[in-house]
């Protein structure tokens, strides 16, 4: 029973390289995601192209939906001002160019994968921290 409330940084680190792989799957500046293999051959249609865009959607839901659960709109703005104000902060000491659309989409998309893992994860963080439990875990408990 202890293991099934166990939460560490190795549960983070699985639940953040998820949100990653959704994420650039999806698309990513490199040209090499679904985004530009399905806006490449537009008009064909492939039953591969449909069953590996209905995966990545199943994806984007678990992400989302556990992060309007455990956040709400709230908690997911207040992530994401965190997230952009910390981005902003690092360009600006570093001095990184604006002007690179490549740059700044990986940093867009490192930040929209953080906040869906803080928000998937945010439920048992909020357990360790505080004790609480929520009222999803007490249904399944009775």
């Amino acid at each position: 029973m202890a293991t099934k409330n166990s939460f560490g940084w190795d549960s983070f680190l699985v639940r953040f390289i998820f949100a990653i792989i959704v994420v650039f799957a999806t698309y990513n500046p490199e040209g090499h995601s679904y985004y530009h293999w399905v806006s490449e051959s537009l008009p064909e249609f492939s039953i591969l192209k449909a069953f590996l865009g209905v995966v990545l959607l199943i994806g984007w839901a678990m992400l989302i939906r556990a992060t309007l659960g455990s956040l709400g709109a709230i908690g997911i703005i207040l992530a994401a001002a965190f997230f952009g104000l910390a981005i902003w902060l690092i360009i600006d000491v570093l001095g990184l160019s604006t002007d690179n659309f490549r740059v700044i989409s990986y940093i867009i998309e490192i930040m929209l994968a953080s906040v869906l893992s803080i928000g998937v994860s945010w439920s048992h963080v909020r357990r360790r921290v505080s004790g609480q439990l929520d009222t999803d875990e007490i249904e399944r408990d009775l």
